[in-house]
């Protein structure tokens, strides 16, 4: 066995290729490849005779073996986010989007990839919010986002669809402002994820990062419907039923991203669209002097 210390936190466990795992892919790179690399530098080391290291020999040892692969971006973007991890840089990621677009596949992967130990959903919010506020005083929280319509009482000259949304979202973001509001308090990490992180009703502060997820066509959305059905118990004909209503959310959830300057990221392929925000959440970082 092999025992790597970290010299800062005082820390000595035992190597992991899972944990080296993650680290790789952080630099955009394929899960799968990832995983070869950390296995040649567990061989490496044990080829050394190596029984205990520290997590800088480990960090130099990944970053030769990325450019012996001819990797030298991903060589690069690897030893940054290795630097942020150790200087405990908080990170707090929000991703907003219509149903079905993806938002919770893709909140697991960059969970994973950036060590967050929780992700915490909108719907979740919703659910305990319902439990403790009755139907008859906010009868929206009672329905599915794209149903609120039917409860809420619409203005003169507004679309009923958008206007019970924004209520809804505009009822669900107080629970959501809570929880941001715990996390910079106590200084975690944090990653929301859900139809009610809205551009305007949620405001990141500027170490924060929000995305706009969304499907470039309605055919995707189908295509996610059935897919998750095959997972959970969620029925995918109440979705399929409603794709037109819920792509005219997305639209509208598109629309209110460009006005407050949120990146809107198409969801067509999960490691495509990880890697894009990975980047995006890099670049933003390093313009901060992170």
């Amino acid at each position: 066995m092999i025992i790597v210390t970290d010299r800062e936190r005082k820390i000595r466990l035992p190597f992991s290729r899972g944990i080296l795992t993650r680290s790789i892919t952080l630099a955009g790179i394929d899960v799968g490849i990832a995983y070869a690399i950390a296995t040649e530098v567990q061989k490496e080391l044990e080829r050394k005779g190596k029984r205990s290291v520290t997590t800088e020999e480990i960090r130099e040892l990944t970053y030769q073996k990325l450019l012996e692969k001819g990797l030298k971006e991903e060589a690069k973007r690897y030893l940054f986010w290795r630097e942020l991890r150790r200087k405990k840089v908080r990170l707090t990621v929000l991703l907003g989007g219509a149903t079905g677009v993806g938002k919770s596949t893709i909140a697991t992967e960059l969970a994973f990839r950036l060590g967050i130990r929780s992700i915490i959903g909108t719907d979740t919010i919703r659910e305990v919010m319902r439990k403790i506020i009755a139907r008859e005083l906010l009868p929206d929280i009672h329905v599915s986002s794209f149903l609120t319509e039917r409860v809420v009482k619409t203005p003169k000259n507004s679309d009923p669809l958008i206007y019970g949304f924004e209520t809804q979202a505009k009822h669900v973001s107080v629970g959501i402002k809570a929880v941001l509001e715990r996390a910079r308090r106590e200084g975690l990490n944090a990653l929301i994820e859900g139809i009610h992180v809205v551009p305007g009703f949620v405001e990141p502060k500027e170490d924060e990062f929000m995305y706009v997820i969304a499907v470039p066509a309605k055919e995707h959305l189908l295509a996610h419907f059935y897919e998750r059905a095959r997972y959970s118990q969620r029925d995918a004909e109440k979705y399929v039923k409603n794709a037109d209503r819920i792509m005219r959310i997305q639209e509208y959830l598109v629309e209110r991203a460009r006005e407050h300057g949120i990146p809107v990221i198409e969801n067509v392929e999960l490691e495509n669209t990880v890697s894009t925000i990975l980047a995006d959440m890099m670049k933003k970082l390093e313009e901060k002097g992170v």
